[in-house]
């Protein structure tokens, strides 16, 4: 696998690169913008072929057996590795349909703001979501599914949108939002078998990968008098 080479500015907190493309992509209405949202669509989803088959081989060695490989198992040592391979599995057919059309939503408009800061969000999100799992969920429970990364997602498009003053981040956010109002009660405490603590923790993951990888607005430079331009901009992506 080839090294992922990225720029890290200390006085903003951001990541960053000088790429005019990426810049024109980030710009809603415009023609790399939308060829940027296309390309994203189609990657998440070649990601879902990916997530069934998973549980295909799951049902095939035996109803379960996987997930209790691969899934959080708070408290516990060997059920770390979770933390890493949990949102890959879930607990039957009908959570995996459950989340299928919410990940390939949110995650398309996550992923067209650029995937390299995607990879570190995501990464960011899984993170927090399945080590707070780890350290606060129910220490009988298995805690499998996509559900704390989309929860993320929908957490950076929301703080993305303020941090970046992208109204249509925003505006993305409310209309999912609107479609999955009634999911939304799952960050709070249930006696339901949720895991709430992952759903919450998702998102507060997902407001904190907005923040850390969020896109550098242009600065203008005051110059001196006499130089040849009075302003330089810096552009930054990530």
């Amino acid at each position: 696998m080839a090294a992922l080479a990225v720029t890290w500015d200390h006085r903003t907190m951001s990541y960053g690169s000088t790429d005019p493309q990426s810049e024109a992509a980030a710009k809603f209405g415009t023609d790399a913008f939308y060829a940027s949202l296309g390309r994203a669509f189609v990657t998440m989803c070649a990601v879902i072929p990916v997530l069934f088959l998973i549980e295909v081989i799951d049902k095939g060695i035996g109803n379960g057996q996987l997930d209790v490989a691969g899934g959080i198992i708070p408290h516990r040592i060997d059920g770390l590795d979770g933390v890493l391979f949990s949102p890959f599995l879930h607990a039957g057919w009908d959570h995996l349909y459950g989340n299928a059309v919410p990940l390939i939503l949110v995650g398309t408009f996550a992923l067209a703001g650029g995937g390299r800061r995607f990879i570190w969000s995501t990464f960011v999100i899984m993170l927090v979501s399945g080590l707070g799992v780890w350290f606060v969920g129910d220490p009988n429970s298995v805690v499998v599914g996509a559900s704390g990364v989309i929860f993320g997602y929908l957490g950076l498009l929301v703080m993305r949108g303020l941090v970046e003053r992208s109204w249509w981040n925003l505006a993305v956010a409310g209309f999912i939002g609107l479609l999955y109002w009634y999911q939304l009660y799952n960050i709070l405490p249930t006696d339901q078998p949720i895991s709430w603590q992952g759903h919450l923790l998702g998102l507060l993951g997902g407001v904190l990968a907005a923040i850390l990888f969020r896109r550098k607005r242009p600065k203008r430079v005051k110059t001196s008098p006499f130089s040849p331009t009075s302003t330089t901009t810096t552009l930054t992506d990530i």
